[in-house]
């Protein structure tokens, strides 16, 4: 029996010699993506091994992984057995949906130098022969013991000073933002950090100790405006209606927040009253309907924003139910349809450093890219749609139980996973992927992405044709329609054609991008293999891939706790340039190229 002990998801237990890697992890509830049944065909089940030693790598890891790879002791969970104890590290990509989800609140690597400072300090009480005031003795023993020049008190927490030092004894922690105090409580108090994404589908909400830097609890929601519209265009010409429409808007995404905040405090035994500094990122339309600005020139050529500068704003000021003292922190804009959350997405991806030719990607309903050519950085929105969510696809589903989240075709043979092992019950934006891909590499979809007439799992149905990916005795199959096909096809242009763009701008191939930055919650889960067999992503060796999850929400906790790395993200709202899309030469027949399931040719003939 050997220890076996699996990085991120923090999972360790005994392992027999006998079983793999793989079996191992299912023991100890470790969910590894895995299609083939253990075979080493479909390689999903990638792992490095961090310290330890296992079994030599076998044929087809040498044929699954290349030279480098190998060498950095990366290998396939299903084929590899351990030899004493052993350290695993698990990539992103190789967890199922809900363990990937589970890792993204994992602490930062870096040194807390927050904003709001926590200082304790004991005073004396008042009498007869020293009647000081409250606040002047509050700000004199600040001085006295950690050099404090006298500021400014929130008249909120000017209203409970004098009840909060006496209740506390004369010895109290006191959170001081720049020369303001914002907030008084007892001397143990834990000061604790919002950071909140929001995106147009969901939130992602995190407590983070502002001592340590460490996140206690996060949380992910459905943004509650989708009410009003899938996208954010929708949801600009509802707020453009009326004032009423606006508060509306705003009150659905604050209350949102208040209530999935009240309930990351009831899980660490916290007052929501210790959240002393918040930092929000997300697009330029979301920034705008959560502070109630104008929104309306967003949805107008040439499609400004009303702010694109950082705003400071207190919290009770937005309705935020936090320390009433406390600050909200919206990192800046970048243009009308890149927001705080790109600039979030590049702070987390270090991508002012990267050498090289760096591509970044933020994939979700709305799609920002940025290309990094050895410091000249320049981004671009693409609407791509809420088809990666399963939006407008028949059997299409979020990532919950169920869905498939990963598929492989093998002559007529389908092998599929779902999230938790449940029965199939539909499709989410990962498995959609996932089975175009195949649909594509087995020669069901031509390069044009039209469904063969004649293979035996593809039907027709409804005046249209269909391929069959499960069937379900007494219920209707699992299908992928032609129309599905085409809504796909529409999401995956429109990023294709962002990062044809961006590549030609630079006199650049595709070929010379040295590394690609896949981030954002759908791009967490898709199958990078995939997603360059029907052209969404650049045909590059795998290796110059990474997924990193949801950066945004990472970028909005190092924003959080580190004032430097604020000042980073102000850094990258500067010098990152914009391109408009739509007002590139021959923008309509560019897309329909690069609606092809062939990355190579769109490129090819867009350049003829």
């Amino acid at each position: 029996m050997f220890l076996i002990d699996f990085e991120p998801v923090g999972r360790r237990g005994q392992c027999r010699g006998e079983q793999s890697l793989l079996a191992c992890a299912r023991d100890l509830n470790v969910d590894i993506v895995s299609i083939c049944g253990e075979s080493g065909k479909c390689r999903r089940c990638k792992v490095q091994i961090i310290s330890g030693e296992v079994s030599s790598p076998t044929a087809e890891e040498k044929k699954a992984f290349s030279e480098k790879e190998l060498q950095q002791n990366y290998r396939l969970a299903c084929r590899t057995f351990p030899r004493g104890n052993v350290k695993v590290h698990i990539p992103p990509e190789s967890l199922t949906a809900p363990q990937r989800t589970q890792v993204e609140g994992l602490a930062l690597e870096v040194n807390p130098e927050p904003p709001v400072a926590a200082l304790a300090v004991r005073m004396e009480a008042p009498t007869l022969d020293s009647p000081e005031p409250d606040d002047r003795n509050l700000w004199t023993a600040l001085e006295q013991q950690h050099g404090i020049q006298s500021g400014s008190i929130d008249m909120m927490v000017m209203r409970t000073v004098s009840r909060s030092l006496r209740d506390a004894g004369w010895h109290v922690s006191a959170a001081v933002r720049e020369t303001e105090i914002v907030a008084l409580g007892k001397h143990s108090t834990r000061w604790i950090g919002l950071a909140t994404d929001i995106g147009t589908t969901k939130i992602a909400v995190y407590l983070v100790d502002l001592e340590t830097g460490k996140t206690i609890a996060s949380k992910g929601l459905m943004n509650p405006q989708i009410a009003y519209g899938e996208d954010v265009v929708s949801r600009i010409t509802a707020a453009g209606k009326s004032a009423e429409n606006a508060a509306k808007l705003q009150t659905l995404l604050v209350d949102g927040l208040n209530q999935a905040i009240t309930e990351l405090c009831r899980q660490i035994d916290a007052d929501r009253t210790s959240i002393v500094e918040a930092v929000v990122v997300g697009n330029t339309a979301i920034h705008h309907l959560f502070l109630r600005l104008p929104v309306k020139q967003l949805g107008l050529s040439p499609y400004v924003p009303a702010v694109r500068s950082a705003v400071d704003v207190k919290a009770r000021d937005i309705g935020l139910a936090i320390a009433p003292g406390a600050y909200v922190h919206l990192l800046p804009n970048i243009a009308g349809y890149v927001g705080a959350d790109h600039v979030a997405m590049l702070l987390a991806a270090d991508i002012v450093e990267a050498p090289g030719v760096t591509l970044a990607i933020d994939i979700g309903t709305n799609t920002e890219i940025c290309l990094n050519n050895n410091g000249k950085m320049t981004s671009v929105s693409c609407a791509s749609g809420p088809a990666f969510e399963g939006a407008h696809i028949k059997y299409g589903m979020r990532a919950a139980p169920g869905a498939i989240e990963h598929f492989r075709l093998t002559g007529v043979e389908r092998d599929i996973q779902t999230i938790g092992g449940e029965p199939a019950v539909g499709i989410c934006g990962s498995g959609l992927l996932d089975i175009v891909a195949q649909l594509r590499t087995n020669g069901v979809l031509d390069a044009r992405g039209r469904m063969a007439e004649h293979h035996p799992l593809v039907r027709e149905r409804d005046g249209g044709r269909e391929f069959v990916v499960v069937e379900r005795p007494g219920k209707d199959d699992i299908t992928v329609s032609q129309k599905d096909v085409r809504e796909l096809q529409l999401a995956k242009a429109a990023i294709r054609l962002g990062i044809w763009a961006l590549v030609e701008s630079e006199g650049l191939t595709e070929e010379q991008i040295d590394s690609v930055i896949v981030a954002g919650a759908f791009g967490t889960y898709i199958d990078i293999e995939s997603a360059m067999a029907i052209g969404m992503l650049p045909p590059l060796p795998t290796e110059r891939f990474s997924q990193v999850g949801n950066a945004a929400g990472t970028g909005a906790r190092l924003a959080l706790i580190s004032r430097s790395r604020r000042m980073v993200a102000h850094q990258i709202a500067s010098l990152d340039g914009y391109m408009e899309l739509a007002c590139i030469p021959d923008f309509n027949r560019r897309f329909a190229e690069a609606s092809s399931m062939s990355w190579q040719m769109s490129i090819q003939s867009a350049r003829v």
